[in-house]
């Protein structure tokens, strides 16, 4: 006798799925390249010089002694400032927002050592990295905490509020009949502001009293 498939449960299973942790890390990844290309071929046009591969995947580029190397390390900054975006997106989860935001530095890490086929070694690289990470990170957790915290708006509610705020009509006035009478809601009498009445002990209301039989 086959037995039953107990159903998977639902939440954190879901979420540490392999194929869908390894889709947004590419993803992710694929993102941070495309921005970083957009970023450096933009700046290369404007100063009048031929972008190269090397621009983007040479860590020998990134040097603080010269304008290229603090003009590559802008662009690489403002990547990571809009990386945030798609972590937003695809991640949304402010514990997770570490785990992706250091793999795709440690990514980066083995593309450029494969591509130089040396291990940087350059402090300004190094410190490129660190800042990188710490503002992807700092960023990611808050924008996805801000959207976790955000309140869900529930539909129902909005025009039943509306609704009470009108005006009674012409028809019930004159003819001495409370508003919402045919709501079957009470008659609310008392000034004052939120609803309390004169003496401050709150609203009253008007309702039907049966009559009382004879004894």
């Amino acid at each position: 006798m086959a037995r039953r498939r107990r159903p998977p449960r639902p939440g954190a299973l879901a979420d540490l799925a392999p194929l869908r942790i390894f889709t947004q890390i590419v993803a992710l990844q694929a993102s941070y390249y495309g921005v970083a290309l957009v970023l450096i071929v933009f700046t290369t046009f404007v100063a009048g010089r031929h972008p190269d591969a090397g621009l983007l995947l040479d860590w020998r580029n990134l040097r603080g002694d010269v304008t290229t190397g603090w003009t590559l390390g802008l662009c690489w900054m403002l990547d990571s400032l809009i990386t945030v975006i798609p972590i937003l997106l695809l991640i949304a989860r402010s514990k997770l927002v570490p785990d992706f935001a250091l793999t795709v530095h440690v990514i980066n890490l083995v593309v450029t050592t494969v591509y130089t086929r040396s291990i940087p070694t350059n402090v300004y690289w190094w410190g490129l990295q660190i800042a990188s990470s710490a503002l992807m990170i700092a960023l990611g957790i808050w924008a996805c905490r801000w959207r976790e915290l955000k309140p869900m708006a529930f539909g129902g509610q909005g025009s039943n509020n509306k609704g009470k705020g009108k005006a009674p009509a012409t028809d019930d006035i004159a003819d001495g009949r409370p508003p919402d009478a045919e709501q079957g809601e009470g008659y609310e009498m008392g000034g004052g502001r939120g609803g309390r009445g004169k003496d401050g002990a709150g609203s009253y209301e008007m309702v039907g009293m049966a009559p009382r039989e004879p004894a």
